[in-house]
């Protein structure tokens, strides 16, 4: 139990009615979830808004709530805040109950309309090769340890994250391996939080509907949000747009690039090539030109490769943590291979949400 006026100092609000020294248990934004003294945050929604569900939540024990407009019919023992954007006043309520956990580990984010399942596990395994503890937030799963916990978002709302962000804490994790959506970075899920390295591996026309964002300038844009919470972004010189890409990384403290077509780049691939069911590259950088190998077809995953490589050597890490890491790294449902034993069978099981991504 906390006391409502040690949290709301993260936030701006006008104070509707109440105390500010009410005790609370908990903060959601859920009202079929509100528990005894909880705080109950009315969000907007492209479906629902959360604020017809206030009186719901009273009924339910909710001490506090926090909304973007005034409301009528609540009792008076109840403290309701009004905050100009309720979403914003979520992540910051989240944070401050959970006292920063982000804070105290090392964050990678990984961005961009396709790969970021896959370079999430690259990274993941790498740590874990070089016996790194880390934990994965993600579209498959959530990882804490050697447990595996189902994912409902690509990142999470910044209740359940802040939560899944303290746990990985309790459980000795010194890191975290985070996709990072666009509609995590639009609607404040990630706010509070600043990311050691943020790879940023493409964005094309995508996600654009009524219930994710309104037209390709909005979804860019919220993307581009990424580069403001980095100390080292991690860019893709092959991906298109490039040029107002690298202008927006300007936010972040540093820029490094990758590519596997313009050798300028921090970290060139070349001399790409198959061998049976591998795929071979040569890396040069300022550290080292030598190849890898990844057990999984595809340039784009050596696009996806290269940007966990030039993350892997910001953070230190031997290279030969990277090799192997790399040879294992796998995530399920993405480019797995199957064969009959004659090899004249040959079967693919992978992911495409639309035609851009099966294409």
């Amino acid at each position: 139990m906390k006391n409502m006026r040690t949290l709301q100092k993260r936030i701006a609000y006008q104070l509707q009615q109440g105390s500010l020294d009410a005790e609370v248990t908990g903060i959601t934004c859920d009202s079929r979830k509100v528990q005894p003294q909880n705080v109950f945050v009315c969000i907007r929604g492209n479906r629902m808004d959360g604020h017809v569900y206030a009186e719901e939540a009273v009924e339910r024990g909710a001490a506090v709530l926090v909304a973007e407009q005034e409301l009528e019919g609540i009792p008076e023992k109840v403290t309701v805040l009004v905050v100009k954007d309720s979403r914003e006043a979520l992540a910051q309520l989240s944070c401050a109950w959970e006292d920063n956990p982000a804070q105290h580990l090392v964050t990678i984010g990984v961005t961009g309309t396709k790969g970021k399942t896959t370079t999430a596990y690259m990274i993941y395994e790498i740590l874990r090769k070089a016996g790194i503890r880390a934990g994965l937030i993600g579209t498959i799963e959530t990882r804490i340890g050697e447990k595996s916990i189902p994912s409902e978002n690509t990142t999470p709302e910044p209740v359940v994250l802040q939560k899944l962000l303290s746990e990985m804490m309790r459980e000795g994790c010194t890191h975290v391996v985070m996709e990072v959506s666009s509609q995590a970075l639009k609607y404040h899920r990630v706010d509070d939080m600043m990311f050691d390295v943020a790879i940023f591996l493409n964005i094309s026309e995508d996600h654009i509907s009524p219930i994710e964002h309104a037209d390709f300038e909005d979804y860019f844009s919220s993307k581009m949000l990424m580069f403001a919470k980095t100390k080292t972004a991690v860019v893709n010189l092959d991906a298109d747009y490039i040029e107002r890409i690298l202008k927006e990384a300007q936010a972040a403290q540093e820029v490094l690039t990758f590519s596997t077509k313009d050798p300028s780049a921090d970290y060139y691939a070349y001399n790409i090539r198959k061998d049976g069911g591998d795929t071979r590259f040569s890396v040069k950088c300022e550290a080292f030109d030598e190849e890898f190998v990844l057990t999984m077809p595809g340039l784009f995953n050596v696009e996806n490769a290269l940007g966990v490589i030039a993350a892997a050597v910001k953070f230190g890490i031997p290279k030969e943590y990277i090799h192997s890491g790399l040879l294992r790294a796998r995530s399920s449902g993405r480019m797995e291979l199957y064969a009959s034993k004659d090899r004249k069978i040959l079967a693919i099981v992978d992911y495409a949400h639309n035609k851009l991504s099966f294409e």
